[in-house]
């Protein structure tokens, strides 16, 4: 039967899979590692106490954080150890533990995905780290795992995690106005997306960018125009 009402595309395959904890996960100049309290905690903490105060503004726009004590940031990395929504992974560099991200609102069945609970120690910020982390979760979220759909949310008024969606080739979608507390205060949240069409000019300028010398390279931006 025929509907005189306009319709989406027909969509092929079936529900997405979800990620595993232990899957390697491993690129030039980082590795990602299901969270290990035991190992994590201590690197972690003296990498965001290093200081200088610069580790101070990690904790700014996290729903958790900062830690008082190696002790706190071990019983925090404990929680995270059983979680299967979000999905946590540390993020090694070579000098050591250096981050956190996460696989999170995990849907298989409408094939989308979230990218979140992003940091790093203020020693692996603007080294291209998080590049390539992205690169890495992109590539399993669209090429392995089957999903239509990845998405970035932050704070509103976070410019640097806004301009990083931007940088990476995530789409603003928009601002949901008033969408949570975090430690007492109002949080808008602004969304953005990649979706599986777009991700094969995305993946050739993260691929052209990383083969870059790393003194060299252009940005993501300008290679994604070509």
């Amino acid at each position: 039967m025929e509907l005189d009402a306009p319709l989406g595309d027909l969509v092929s395959g079936g529900p997405a899979r979800r990620p595993e904890r232990r899957r390697p996960r491993r690129g030039t100049g980082v590795r990602l590692e299901p969270v290990e309290p035991e190992r994590d905690a201590e690197p972690l903490w003296r990498a965001t106490n290093d200081g200088t105060g610069r580790g101070d503004a990690v904790w700014t726009y996290l729903a958790h954080g900062p830690y008082a004590s190696v002790e706190e940031m071990h019983d925090w990395l404990g929680s995270l150890v059983p979680s299967e929504d979000p999905l946590f992974l540390t993020v090694h560099t070579d000098d050591g533990p250096s981050g956190i991200v996460s696989f999170m609102s995990i849907d298989p069945e409408m094939r989308r995905i979230e990218l979140g609970n992003i940091w790093y120690a203020p020693r692996a910020q603007r080294t291209g780290a998080n590049t390539e982390t992205i690169y890495l979760l992109l590539g399993e979220a669209f090429d392995e795992l089957g999903y239509r759909r990845v998405e970035w949310k932050c704070n509103a008024l976070n410019a640097r995690s806004r301009g990083a969606a931007e940088r990476l080739g995530f789409t603003f979608e928009g601002v949901f106005r008033q969408h949570m507390v975090v430690k007492g205060r109002n949080r808008d949240t602004a969304w953005y997306s990649m979706l599986d069409t777009e991700w094969p000019s995305a993946r050739d300028a993260f691929e052209r960018w990383l083969a870059a010398p790393t003194d060299a390279r252009p940005s993501l931006a300008s290679l994604r125009d070509r």
